[in-house]
């Protein structure tokens, strides 16, 4: 019998819910954290051992602190701690030290995860283990304007240093300009906001030339499973998250993804997005997510399941090593956001209808159905016709 709990944090999304499933699918007692009970379908997993409602990250992250290291207290062993979102993730990493004298959490270095999710520490941090990364100028710098025409070239790419903040403000990851006008613009609207950005080089490729390489670091900072992937579409399009990604096994991205994880002494769960160049064929890191990702329904149809790893190394009873070599045909699936993509795929010109249909003839990790599982999906339908329906509602008494 396992004694120690798993907590996760976050079950208002789909990377919660499948997390709670793969962790309550093994036994583990599964309690799942989330500031607020409306529209929190992950909590609706039969799975789901605990449901616990705190105070918010950003509202009362001190408040959670407490809420968490007393729920910890009460228990006779220490339970592991699993975040979902990058916030949740900002709000460990701040509170890292004090965390850990209560939860089993695999990384130990306070500041890491930052350095991982902080855009400028990472280009930094990948040049360093000499990972390509695209040509990157600071908006800070004094003479960025200059570097953007010689080096960067429009059209390019304004990107948040803190992805978080910046999503939150803007709904969306990054801008894309065309111009020096459009630079000076959206620069100046994110310093307005005191958002750090960056320009970048934008890598030639469609959204089918965008990696992961999904792997677990144990406690010696070494790699002990691995999968890749391709991702096929994505929303928004062109600069969005995974609604429709294929398992594909690409050796070389164990290669650059391995030497540089390892060599950065990392531990725990990391997946490394890269994009590879349409006309030199290299791989450009793009991203590193610190917590459990979108693919993560898909990784674990492929036999990798990543929380479970987590849980059972922390606790000292750890799986042995595998890797995915082989094409295992599988295909994440999050309908909802796909179809909302492939709508402007085709109003773009950039994906045929006929393309389209046939990539759905393809076995099926899906974001939040699950036959065994069904609640969730009838309550995230159920919260989906709510936001239709006031959508609809609003724009009659308009």
């Amino acid at each position: 019998m396992m004694d120690n709990k798993a907590v996760v944090l976050g079950a208002n999304y789909y990377i919660g819910l499948s997390t709670i499933r793969c962790l309550g699918m093994h036994g583990v007692h599964v309690a799942a954290v989330d500031y607020g009970t409306e529209g929190t379908y992950g909590f609706h997993s039969k799975y789901l051992s605990e449901m616990l409602v705190g105070p918010h990250y950003k509202k009362d992250p001190e408040g959670l602190l407490t809420f968490l290291i007393d729920y910890a207290k009460k228990q006779s062993s220490p339970p592991v701690l699993i975040p979902t979102a990058d916030p949740y993730v900002e709000f460990m990493d701040e509170h890292l030290d004090e965390l850990r004298k209560f939860y089993l959490i695999p990384q130990t270095e306070q500041g890491l995860y930052m350095k991982m999710m902080d855009k400028g520490a990472l280009h930094k941090l990948a040049t360093e283990h000499g990972v390509r990364v695209p040509e990157t100028v600071a908006a800070d710098d004094p003479e960025f304007m200059g570097k953007v025409r010689e080096i960067i070239k429009f059209p390019c790419l304004v990107k948040p240093v803190d992805s978080p903040a910046f999503v939150s403000k803007f709904r969306q990851k990054l801008f894309k300009v065309y111009d020096e006008q459009e630079l000076k613009e959206k620069v100046k609207q994110a310093k307005d906001e005191d958002l750090e950005v960056i320009i970048q080089r934008i890598i030639p490729g469609f959204d089918d030339h965008m990696y992961t390489f999904d792997a677990y670091l144990n406690q010696d900072s070494k790699v002990t499973h691995w999968v890749t992937c391709q991702k096929l579409r994505q929303f928004p399009i062109n600069y969005g998250a995974s609604v429709y990604t294929q398992q594909k096994y690409i050796p070389e991205l164990y290669d650059i993804g391995a030497k540089f994880l390892e060599g950065a002494k990392y531990k725990g769960f990391a997946e490394m997005e890269l994009k590879k160049d349409a006309e030199t064929g290299e791989y450009y890191l793009i991203e590193v997510n610190v917590r459990i990702t979108n693919l993560n329904s898909l990784l674990f149809k492929t036999g990798i399941n990543f929380p479970y790893i987590t849980y059972r190394e922390l606790i000292g009873d750890p799986l042995d090593s595998k890797a995915v070599k082989e094409d295992t045909g599988y295909t994440f699936w999050y309908a909802y956001e796909d179809l909302l993509a492939v709508r402007e795929y085709i109003k773009t010109g950039q994906l045929r209808p006929a393309a389209i249909l046939q990539s759905y003839f393809k076995p099926k990790a899906y974001a939040i159905w699950d036959a065994k599982d069904p609640k969730p999906a009838f309550a995230f339908f159920k919260k989906l016709f709510g936001l239709v329906t006031n959508k609809f509602t609003n724009k009659s008494s308009a």
